[in-house]
């Protein structure tokens, strides 16, 4: 054969050859490797050689005989007849100690990293395909030859072990493989539409850009504004040597851009290369993205390639969908818990492709609170530490009712000074102008949405109403809607697309700063409750945590108009259609004793002991005290099904018909795919026979409006009225 391929042809794209695709892969994780290899403390050089290593005989199976057929385009196959990456993995494993990691990445790169324990206790056949391992052997030596005619590089051996930690680095190290295999498979199907151009963080130029922003904000002279100046220049000023760091300091204290001038500085010092904002998992990215990119784009830059907002995980396998994936490139992301720190959990390379662009980071995890649920909170503070101590990332754990969950011992297993940025003096006197803005109540009696509805409005407005589920919102906010009126409710969720949420949540600010136009309720759910800068002038939360209380009450009187403003915390009954979130059954019985006791003071001091009180009361379940003894011994499909921030499986689901026929035309990219589409359970979507339009892609044919989203869908079934939505 005169000549051996790679990829097959697709419709005007002839087959590409085996050797121009491994170079080029060999090409781009020299170039990841140039970007962030230096920032491993540890093992900078190993995770160079295991890389190239892995990238020159990743693919060494295509070049068996029957899978050439397939690839030169002679046959059509949907797959290849011989498992492709069971070569490779061979080759790596005739000597344990040469390559075992790379052997280890290659077996891996299409169906992710497996059960090493497992793997190991299966002997001859460990990391092997057993079915074809006969086939393969016979042949290996055939393969090598004809490989080493097409691929001149020779890698240099490796002779030793990780001395950090193994699982995170057999991650980075698919992450690497993975991505240069994803990436130059895309470019070559013409599908690849991201710009290679780097663009760097340069903090200095930032930070400069940063202080003129601010410096405009803070022109207004009141309590509010100097109290908010001084905790700029507190973060801009303090003086952290550590990986990790607190804030700690009440809302509306102007933490958005305090604590981003904070890192801008630790990144000019430390070196690093990129910022990450990590918001709580339903929460609206939008309104911090804006003020980003308002602040921080300098000039001639297109703030999307700056700022970059990644709403939901999209993360795709297929050879057709690969370029849809939403990568890490940009210097500054803004980010949600479930895309961050599912792909730190992963063990799939769809996912894991971006990881590699971590290491060398800054990451400021945003209402920490509320990001995790706490039975994910020991494994997190694991990774947290890991990347902290050996890959040079630096952490700040930030929010207006910091619990310090690393103290706690049934999360922390090791114990870790965290610094705080902001003086105790500085807290304490945002403290006491939080103390004055917002009184909380309770009216704990379940009530009908009627009943609640009357109560609602009998109340001083505009009011902010939240609840625990996505289905909640949506019935309540119809039944305002039904009896009030559509322009005496608004109504804000993850059933609506970002596109439409950040419509609404325009049309909410723009309501707000009317003066005249008081007599409406906004029906919500906890996305609106952390970074996102409203005040209205009454609360109500659904009974829940204590720590979304806390956060729910950031968003009424925020600038201390108002002498009598309240939060209240209610309960709904139960019916067909209204059911309680029981991921919030616990945290919600602690703060309903502490509310019923009535001589407590609700604090953000209070946090940390409602996290150990329900740890006390419920304990943490035993799968998930399985999470770390599962890591250390890597068996990483554990984790990553166990380490599920939302519970259930989610799926995206396009509303935009236009926007489905580019994806179908190959006209589509990862930005707009993020804007136009929702998160679904897959479950749902199956019942509701939504139909896939590609891999992990679903077209929402059911109703969809601007108000409450699929949520009209899902109300029109009349079959689902007994079920429950929680996202």
């Amino acid at each position: 054969m005169s000549e051996y391929w790679a990829h097959s042809p697709k419709g005007a794209i002839p087959a590409q050859p085996y050797s121009t695709h491994i170079n080029e892969v060999v090409s781009l994780v020299e170039k990841y490797i140039d970007q962030f290899g230096h920032y491993g403390i540890k093992d900078r050089r190993l995770l160079l050689l295991n890389t190239l290593i892995a990238a020159v005989y990743h693919d060494l199976g295509k070049l068996d005989e029957k899978n050439q057929i397939i690839l030169s385009g002679e046959n059509f196959a949907s797959s290849l007849p011989i498992n492709h990456v069971d070569a490779g993995a061979a080759v790596l494993l005739q000597d344990e100690m040469l390559a075992l990691l790379s052997a280890i990445s290659v077996m891996s790169h299409h169906i992710g990293l497996p059960d090493i324990t497992y793997e190991c206790m299966r002997e001859d056949d460990a990391f092997r395909d057993s079915r074809i391992k006969k086939h393969i052997d016979s042949n290996i030596s055939n393969l090598l030859n004809i490989h080493r005619r097409l691929v001149s590089t020779i890698p240099e051996p490796v002779d030793q072990l990780p001395q950090g930690d193994m699982a995170v680095f057999l991650r980075i190290l698919l992450s690497s493989l993975a991505d240069a295999d994803h990436t130059d498979t895309a470019r070559n199907y013409s599908n690849y539409k991201e710009d290679e151009l780097t663009i760097e963080l340069r903090a200095t130029d930032r930070l400069m850009s940063l202080d003129q922003y601010v410096a405009e904000l803070h022109k207004i002279d009141d309590e509010r504004s100097r109290l908010r100046n001084e905790m700029y220049l507190a973060c801009k000023t303090a003086d952290i040597t550590d990986g990790i760091a607190s804030c700690d300091s009440p809302v509306g204290s102007g933490k958005t851009t305090a604590v981003m001038a904070h890192l801008l500085v630790q990144a000019k010092n430390r070196g690093l290369r990129r910022i990450f904002v990590v918001l709580p998992f339903t929460n609206i990215i939008k309104q911090s993205v804006d003020v980003y990119r308002k602040a921080l784009v300098l000039p001639g830059e297109n703030p999307a390639d700056v700022v970059a907002e990644l709403h939901h995980r999209a993360d795709f396998e297929n050879d057709e969908t690969r370029y849809l994936t939403a990568l890490w490139r940009a210097p500054i992301i803004v980010t949600t818990a479930v895309a961050f720190f599912e792909t730190l959990a992963s063990n799939y390379p769809a996912t894991l492709r971006r990881l590699h662009e971590l290491p060398g980071s800054a990451v400021f995890i945003d209402e920490a609170h509320a990001v995790l649920p706490a039975k994910l909170l020991p494994i997190t503070w694991r990774w947290i530490n890991i990347f902290a101590d050996e890959w040079t990332c630096y952490w700040v754990l930030a929010s207006g009712s910091l619990n310090r969950f690393w103290e706690i011992k049934e999360i922390s297993e090791q114990k870790r000074s965290v610094p705080e940025i902001v003086s105790s003096q500085l807290r304490e006197k945002l403290s006491i102008f939080e103390r004055k803005r917002v009184e909380y109540k309770s009216n704990l009696k379940s009530q009908s949405i009627d009943s609640f509805a009357d109560w609602v409005v009998s109340r001083p407005g505009p009011r902010l109403v939240i609840v625990n589920t996505v289905q909640t919102a949506a019935v309540v906010a119809k039944s305002f809607c039904t009896t009030y009126g559509r322009d005496h409710v608004e109504h804000i969720s993850t059933a609506l697309t970002p596109k439409d949420r950040e419509k609404t949540l325009d049309n909410v600010k723009r309501r707000l700063d009317d003066i005249n136009d008081t007599d409406w309720t906004l029906i919500a759910t906890s996305c609106v409750e952390a970074g996102v800068d409203l005040s209205f002038r009454e609360g109500f939360r659904e009974l829940g945590s204590l720590t979304s209380l806390l956060q729910a009450s950031g968003r009424v009187n925020r600038s201390g108009s108002y002498n009598d403003a309240k939060i209240w915390t209610f309960c709904l009954s139960e019916n067909g259609i209204i059911k309680k979130n029981p991921g919030v059954k616990n945290a919600a019985i602690v703060l309903k004793k502490i509310l019923v006791d009535g001589n407590i003071s609700i604090t953000p001091a209070l946090t940390t002991q409602a996290i150990e009180d329900e740890i006390l009361l419920y304990g943490i379940n035993p799968i998930y005290k399985k999470l770390i003894s599962k890591e250390n011994d890597k068996n990483f499909p554990f984790v990553n099904g166990n380490f599920k921030v939302i519970e259930s499986d989610t799926k995206i689901a396009v509303v935009n018909d236009i926007f489905v026929k580019n994806i179908q035309n190959k006209q589509a990219d990862w930005r707009s795919l993020q804007l136009h589409s929702v998160r679904i359970a897959q479950y749902k979507l199956n019942e509701l026979h939504i139909p896939q339009i590609a891999e992990g892609i679903y077209h929402w044919t059911l109703k969809y409006d601007s108000f409450i989203g699929y949520m009209a869908g899902v109300l029109e079934k009349e079959s689902y009225i007994n079920d429950v939505l929680i996202i």
